[in-house]
């Protein structure tokens, strides 16, 4: 997601205005990055702050044990204290960072790594306990500006000699806190294993144990020396940089700062009871994840049409139901609905929205054309209507409308709504025949066995549609969108034609009077669309003082849509903890 003045002419994607609050500086310790199965919930992590508009600068230890398997291995040669050991115990934190690349790659995060030598990020004082001192800033903001995510290698610098040093035992806080200060942003995140600072060690005295919503540099010293690396407190408090420490999918936790609060019960959430309705490609997926995650959530339920059928041992403690009633009898919280029929799930948000009970749906069908009606229904009740997942995927496409209406009058937005549809385009460019471009999309997952909704141009109809509302409050009409479809002879014209082609969904406002129309489109000249590829998704919304704000990212797929669907999930999850949704709104 980036922002830009359209006066400023066309730009490549990413540009974006370098100010401190479009960035922050994460980092991951060893307590949630215990080996390479926690990567997931560390990408979702990051997928969430990208998607609230947040560039991110992703700072990592090695997975727990790494080092000191690493160091006992530089012993075993008697170099524990040589020039050299840093380079090998380097490598914990190398491999970590180019996994979580990979992670943030698989879900449509265009994730970059950048190490100590890229950064020429400097330190003094012993190969093991060093001091970072210099950086090389400017390559850290450009690269910020052309990426979603930079992910550093934390804990090791460059000495003066330009070999590898390290600093010292939980360095990667210490790398957290300089590269926030570099940036100037005055505060970054360090993700931990618990949920803040405490009293006293929570584990232990669960009962008794106080958390501080504030706490100065010099008591963190005093009550969190094992959580946070000293060096680094000293560090942030002599460049007047806050600390915060979070667990992952939290919000409230502790801001070590200047000043200090007296330590205070933290609210506490019975993992969230969620049902799952559909357990296709997207459901199934989604209804994994959230069975895995058993601190946060519990899978009440799941819809089927076949309830007798066997079924993954993950669902073993969930109802496996066939009708609508027997789910919303398992007393959800929340539903994520992922039916593949548009009537069965619009009836199904609407009786669950009656019953108090939160939707997160990625079934634009069900609910294009009900955007106002299912809104207001949600806010009547006390529920939440979520439905990022509908539009773009992974791409946070409803959130960049959302972010562009919130700054000012939107006039115009374009987008690539159907990422089956530009895979197909895609595959055409490269050679592929129509046929094979649909069995293509149909192969790798993007397209259904009956692809008439993404050719037809509805589902790119109901994704405008949706949009329409986001954007100005009001949703215009399905049947006023003129849609162009995808056939065999339009495919072949633009193979003969050649350049780029995209299919463009175009929502105006004049004088207040909403058009739309979903057509083909060459896009040579616009370096933003020419480069959409394969299944991804692009918006352009433009406000009328001239700002353009854009997103892109991947429009289809399992992994990236569950990502969408994970991240409203959360949502609700810490609006519930902050008060905002009561803790039972269920109306029986």
């Amino acid at each position: 997601m980036s922002q830009r003045s359209e006066n400023r002419g066309k730009s490549m994607r990413g540009e974006y205005d370098k100010r401190p609050a479009d960035a922050v500086v994460l980092k991951f310790g060893s307590s949630v990055l215990r080996d390479p199965s926690d990567l997931p919930l560390v990408a979702t992590e990051i997928y969430r702050r990208r998607r609230g508009g947040k560039k991110v600068v992703a700072v990592v230890s090695a997975f727990a044990g790494e080092t000191d398997a690493l160091i006992a291995e530089a012993a075993s040669l008697g170099g524990a204290r040589s020039r050299h050991a840093p380079r090998i115990i380097a490598l914990g934190e190398e491999r970590s960072a180019a996994l979580l690349a990979i992670a943030c790659e698989n879900i449509g995060l265009d994730a970059l790594v950048l190490d100590a030598r890229t950064l020429m990020l400097g330190a003094g004082g012993p190969i093991d306990d060093a001091h970072p001192d210099t950086i090389d800033a400017t390559l850290l903001e450009a690269a910020l500006a052309a990426r979603d995510v930079i992910i550093v290698p934390g804990f090791v610098a460059l000495g003066a000699t330009g070999e590898p040093v390290l600093l010292g035992r939980g360095g990667s806080d210490l790398t957290a806190v300089f590269l926030a200060s570099a940036l100037s942003l005055g505060e970054t995140t360090l993700i931990k294993d618990v949920d803040g600072v405490y009293d006293r060690d929570p584990n232990a005295d669960a009962g008794a144990a106080l958390r501080y919503s504030d706490l100065s540099w010099g008591r963190a010293h005093l009550v969190a020396g094992k959580l946070l690396q000293p060096k680094a407190i000293d560090f942030a408090a002599s460049h007047e940089v806050a600390i915060k420490v979070e667990r992952l999918n939290a919000g409230a936790g502790t801001r070590v700062c200047a000043i200090s609060a007296p330590p205070s019960k933290p609210a506490r959430l019975a993992p969230m009871r969620v049902a799952v309705a559909g357990l296709g490609t997207i459901g199934e997926g989604a209804a994994l994840r959230i069975a895995a995650d058993t601190h946060d959530y519990r899978l009440a339920g799941a819809l089927v049409r076949n309830a007798a059928k066997r079924r993954l041992d993950a669902f073993s403690a969930a109802v496996v139901a066939d009708r609508a009633e027997t789910l919303l009898a398992t007393r959800p919280e929340a539903i994520v609905e992922a039916l593949p029929d548009g009537a069965a799930g619009r009836a199904l948000i609407r009786a669950a929205l009656e019953k108090g009970i939160s939707i997160i749906t990625a079934n634009k069908q069900a609910i294009a054309g009900e955007m106002a009606a299912f809104t207001k229904l949600a806010a009547q009740r006390g529920a939440q209507f979520r439905y990022s997942p509908s539009v773009g995927g992974g791409a946070p496409l409803i959130e960049t409308a959302a972010q562009a209406a919130s700054a000012g009058r939107i006039t115009k937005i374009e987008a690539v709504l159907n990422g089956t549809v530009n895979f197909i385009l895609t595959s055409l460019a490269c050679g592929a025949p129509f046929a094979e471009a649909v069995r293509r999309a149909q192969i790798a997952g993007f397209a259904e066995p009956d692809p008439f909704a993404d050719l037809s141009g509805a589902d790119a109809r109901a994704k405008i549609a949706i949009l329409s509302f986001v954007a100005f409050g009001r949703e215009i009409a399905l049947d006023a969108i003129k849609v162009e479809a995808l056939t065999a002879d339009k495919a072949a014209g633009f193979a003969q034609a050649g350049g780029t082609v995209k299919q463009l969904a175009t929502l105006v406002d004049r004088g207040g009077a909403l058009s739309a129309q979903i057509r083909f489109s060459r896009v040579d000249d616009d370096p933003f669309f020419s480069g959409v590829e394969w299944e991804a998704n692009a918006l352009r919304a433009v406000t009328d003082d001239g700002r353009i704000f854009e997103a892109r990212g991947k429009g289809a797929g399992r992994k990236p849509t569950v990502e969408s669907i994970l991240a409203d999930l959360g949502d609700i999850r810490r609006a519930k903890l902050a008060g905002a949704l009561p803790e039972a709104a269920l109306v029986c």
